[in-house]
């Protein structure tokens, strides 16, 4: 088995293959371009988005700087999505993120990872992973997402998470290892931060 065919298996597979690396450089280099884009350029900055990303839908807002490996090459952006300065998207295997969904500062989405084994790291092997994230949901600053989760709809997840296992929709998860800690409700109903009333559905 070749080491493509091991990494489209999710396989652990050698990462210093060089018939893996293909035109990463170009999708780089689009990316930095992207992250040059001065704030008034909204229009081009629209069009590189549509270029860079695997699929991205419409009403989406991305701030820069945006870090991914693959420049954002196997990223799947639903619509309406905001997504905040200095994410990171380790896209080695493709990451899917739903409608409206916010991802805050500084958050860590990574499909890649090294096995435990030290002679296997010695030898340069790395496994991927794909990460799926539902609609509507909220990923706190500094939150890493580890290599073949699942986050369901409407979920918030805590600032400085670390998420490694799949976490179920309309629930608040948070921690290291992030855990569901409640579950969304009539209490949010009435507030809308700590002993904050909501007004709006006056």
């Amino acid at each position: 088995m070749t080491n493509k065919e091991r990494k489209e298996k999710g396989l652990v597979y050698r990462y210093d293959d060089l018939s893996l690396l293909g035109n990463q450089f170009l999708f780089q280099e689009k990316l930095y371009e992207y992250n040059h884009t001065r704030p008034t350029e909204t229009e081009k900055r629209q069009q590189l988005l549509k270029e860079i990303f695997a699929e991205i839908g419409e009403d989406c807002h991305v701030e820069i700087p945006l870090n991914a490996n693959w420049g954002c090459k196997h990223v799947h952006f639903g619509k309406g999505i905001y997504c905040n300065s200095n994410v990171t998207f380790v896209d080695d295997a493709d990451i899917y993120v739903g409608d409206n969904c916010l991802i805050a500062p500084n958050v860590v989405i990574s499909t890649s990872g090294h096995p435990i084994l030290p002679v296997l790291r010695e030898h340069h092997y790395v496994y991927n992973l794909c990460v799926y994230i539902g609609k509507n949901t909220w990923i706190g600053s500094g939150v890493q997402i580890m290599p073949g989760v699942t986050i369901g709809d409407n979920s918030v997840i805590g600032a400085g998470s670390v998420v490694t296992n799949d976490i179920p929709s309309n629930v608040v998860a948070l921690g290291i290892p992030c855990r569901v800690v409640r579950e969304i409700g009539e209490k949010d109903r009435k507030y809308y931060f700590k002993n904050r009333e909501l007004d709006v559905w006056e």
